[in-house]
């Protein structure tokens, strides 16, 4: 069976995109402890890919540097649509992607793997840059140009199965593949119940009620209360 490299935040994103991928490749993924305020997305990521059956390691990639309020402590994280003025929120942390998608080629080319997966998209989004179509395009352009499968004619694809989705598309395809969305986390925040107050929540939020369902991870965590 062919192989692929799937980025997995332990988000809702990422999780979908995961069970896509899990259908036509074994799966390798890669779950990043990038000095993130939200540690509970890291065990959530874990979860998932025991749930997913896909084999999973975790890269300590500190991007300890400040400026940015999801990893810079002495930044708040935002409450609200941070982005809803058209600008990059403060919760974006510089080059993120690129920095994950460089691991993910890397790692794809050494297993012989035949493309990377990535849970980003552009419709219900934050607004941030490295989250477009013409980003991975580009990058794909470049992995092509610089890696030794590209140079023989092969090169590694950068999949991104729900670039074009809503988050309520995201939601029905997640049902649809039966994705515990239970043990996914897309809080900014740490902590044993989401904020619900953070874009990120608010986005979600909004998935879940546009698709007509409850959220499975907040009726778990006031079942357990």
């Amino acid at each position: 069976m062919k192989k692929a490299v799937v980025l997995l935040s332990g988000g809702l994103d990422s999780a979908v995109t995961c069970f896509i991928a899990k259908r036509e490749y074994e799966c390798h993924a890669l779950v990043f402890d990038y000095g993130q305020k939200a540690k509970r997305e890291i065990e959530s990521a874990k979860n998932l890919a025991e749930e997913a059956r896909v084999f999973f390691q975790i890269i300590k990639l500190p991007l300890s540097w400040r400026g940015n309020a999801l990893t810079d402590d002495t930044i708040e994280i935002p409450d609200g649509d941070a982005s809803a003025d058209g600008k990059i929120p403060v919760t974006y942390v510089p080059a993120r992607n690129i920095v994950f998608l460089s691991f993910g080629v890397s790692f794809a080319e050494a297993i012989g793997a035949e493309a990377v997966f990535i849970g980003a998209h552009q419709m219900d989004f934050s607004n941030y840059p490295d989250c477009r179509s013409s980003f991975f395009e580009s990058f794909e352009e470049a992995v092509r140009c610089g890696t030794k499968s590209g140079t023989r004619g092969g090169g590694i694809k950068i999949m991104t199965p729900i670039i074009n989705m809503t988050k309520k598309e995201i939601v029905e395809e997640g049902i649809r593949l039966g994705v515990p969305f239970q043990y996914t986390w897309s809080c900014y925040r740490d902590g044993g119940i989401p904020c619900g107050s953070c874009e990120s929540c608010l986005l979600r939020a909004k998935g879940f009620v546009e698709a007509g369902g409850e959220d499975p991870l907040i009726a778990k965590n006031r079942n357990e209360e």
